[in-house]
């Protein structure tokens, strides 16, 4: 039992690849596969990236929660667990950009990205000093803003595969609501990189 939390983690790593590489076939993208794809496969391509994105998303709060109730922390999944995070969120908004530019997602998007891959090595470098970066309450809550927003900028980016209404209202109103999430998603996320920047820095002086 007390490698369940491992598997769970390592599951995510299997369906956040999944999921970009259905975005990227359904968008268009791998050679071969995407060439045979009728507009319905490419439908359900969509449909079963967002579903893996879910279970994925899932499995984030699960882990470390069985982790502590099971007595099970261990070092590789300490490794894991924010790895498996980093991939999902940069797989997902990948994936979306490949579905499509969208002006109001690439901004947001890149600069989810930049943060992520430059805290990583703000990350490996103190490693390598012995310094520790805890992770913040803030974070935490940064991780669940991206993945709520992420969700719903796929569900936004592939209306169609869900076959929901085609109201202009709806359809604008949940707009607002995605783009929204994704931007305070971004600030928080922006917010939290200067924190580590700044924790990093006094730690590195």
């Amino acid at each position: 039992m007390k490698s369940l939390p491992n598997i769970l983690t390592s599951s995510r790593l299997v369906m956040a690849l999944f999921m970009f590489v259905a975005l990227a076939a359904a968008a268009g993208a791998v050679p071969w596969v995407s060439d045979q794809l009728t507009a319905e496969a490419q439908l359900r391509l969509e449909r079963w990236a967002f579903y893996a994105f879910v279970v994925a998303a899932v499995t984030d709060f699960f882990d470390g929660w069985l982790a502590r109730k099971l007595d099970a922390v261990s070092v590789w999944g300490a490794i894991l667990d924010p790895i498996g995070d980093k991939i999902l969120v940069c797989g997902a908004l990948l994936g979306l950009m490949a579905l499509g530019p969208n002006p109001l997602v690439v901004l947001p998007a890149g600069l989810i990205l930049f943060r992520e891959f430059a805290v990583s090595a703000l990350r490996e470098v103190g490693a390598g000093k012995g310094v520790k970066l805890p992770v913040t309450l803030l974070a935490k809550w940064k991780t669940t803003l991206q993945l709520v927003s992420i969700g719903a900028e796929m569900i936004l980016a592939s209306w169609g595969a869900f076959g929901l209404s085609q109201d202009p209202t709806v359809i604008g109103g949940f707009t607002l609501v995605a783009h929204g999430l994704l931007w305070l998603a971004t600030l928080v996320t922006l917010i939290t990189g200067a924190q580590y920047w700044e924790a990093a820095r006094k730690a590195l002086a």
